[in-house]
């Protein structure tokens, strides 16, 4: 047997947190001294600390836990308890994670107020191209919305066309628009496109797939953003400044040309082109 502060050391608890268990019932010694009081443990008792431990972690009251052990959650029940609350955790960590390159990006931002970018943006007529498309509706344009949407898109659309045998005859395109029928919410309704020549049709590359023409644009100003789309902010609100600046206004949703896309995120290469309105 192990007194229980041995007890402790094994089980990676504290004596004081034994002792509060002891008070409720959730674990209660092996033997109690009669004369003085000192508690004793077994080491199969590790297996019942094990379950406390394991069902505190997935959130439920010292209250919840004594009913579950009291009704004697099984081993593989628990497992999948556990896996469960991982899961939950994993994702609650994924989406701090995206919080937290916003919250960037949004210092950056503010630390870049005052200048003006200059050299880097073009202003530049667009040619009409022949898309591939798939298309899906985000939440809103915000980062975080889009790219869950817009990446499962492509990866889609370029299993398609490569399943097909089809070559892309150039980068791909991601275009946006006010999705239907949504006024009242913020829902963007995502296109991803791949261009292709006039031989393709749409049922080579299976259902959902549409062939459009994205219409050629008389002006547009573009700026080519370096990096994950998810940091896009600050050079999409720098192209947002020089349009401003220069007594332009903006005609939509900025289009996004995939100029380099590589494995490794940060080495993406994209190009916004932001439509301007026909100066009267």
């Amino acid at each position: 047997m192990f007194t229980i502060g041995d007890f402790a050391k094994h089980g990676r608890v504290s004596v004081r947190m034994l002792r509060h268990y002891d008070a409720l019932g959730l674990l209660r010694p092996a033997r109690v001294d009669p004369f003085t009081g000192y508690r004793s443990y077994e080491a199969g008792q590790l297996a019942r600390l094990n379950r406390v431990i394991a069902l505190k972690e997935l959130g439920f009251s010292l209250d919840q836990v004594g009913s579950i052990l009291d009704e004697r959650v099984g081993a593989e029940e628990l497992r999948g308890m556990l896996r469960l609350r991982q899961a939950e955790l994993e994702t609650a960590m994924a989406a701090a994670a995206a919080r937290l390159v916003q919250v960037e990006a949004r210092l950056r931002i503010i630390e870049s107020e005052g200048t003006m970018p200059a050299d880097d943006i073009v202003v530049k007529s667009l040619p009409p191209v022949r898309l591939a498309e798939l298309t899906a509706t985000a939440a809103s344009y915000e980062p975080q919305d889009i790219g869950p949407v817009v990446g499962p898109l492509f990866d889609e659309l370029c299993r398609r066309v490569e399943a097909a045998g089809v070559v892309p005859t150039g980068p791909g395109t991601a275009y946006y628009e006010d999705a239907p029928g949504t006024e009242s919410t913020a829902a963007v309704l995502v296109h991803a496109g791949l261009p292709v020549a006039s031989s393709v049709r749409a049922e080579d590359l299976g259902g959902g797939v549409r062939i459009v023409t994205l219409p050629a644009v008389e002006r547009a100003a573009t700026v080519v953003h370096r990096g994950p789309m998810d940091r896009v902010l600050p050079t999409a609100q720098a192209l947002a400044r020089w349009i401003d600046a220069h007594g332009h206004r903006s005609a939509g949703y900025a289009r996004e040309l995939s100029l380099a896309c590589p494995e490794d995120p940060e080495q993406w290469v994209t190009e916004l082109q932001e439509p301007l309105a026909a100066t009267s």
